[in-house]
């Protein structure tokens, strides 16, 4: 197997949903402008925080370790954009950089303050 098929599958094995298409333009450009709205959402601190009852610590770990698997995926995706000259690759990494950015805030939004 190539290096290109090799990294293809891994970004593929590691990110469920990063290979879920995205070749048309159109699906792209919302994808896009719905991750730059919620990276402005963010930045403007209008991201929802948690409520409801609090957290289990179960609760917390878990959430704490889905946030460090999504920054390593971040770390995946910086270096696929670094080095990949295939413009699907590129495409991919984008896409799960994007996707993983969004989710973070979003898991660290629902994380309780510790004040």
């Amino acid at each position: 197997m190539g290096i290109r098929r090799h990294g293809l599958l891994l970004v593929c094995a590691l990110v469920p949903g990063a290979c879920d298409g995205g070749g048309d333009p159109v699906q792209q450009a919302v994808r896009e402008a719905s991750a730059a709205h919620q990276a402005a959402a963010i930045k403007d601190g209008a991201v929802a925080t948690r409520d409801g009852p609090a957290a289990s610590p179960g609760d917390q770990a878990l959430m704490a370790g889905m946030i460090e698997q999504h920054r390593i995926s971040l770390t995946m995706a910086d270096t696929a954009l670094a080095q990949a000259s295939d413009p699907d690759l590129r495409r991919m990494a984008r896409a799960v950089r994007d996707r993983q950015t969004r989710e973070i805030a979003e898991m660290q939004a629902w994380m309780p303050a510790t004040d």
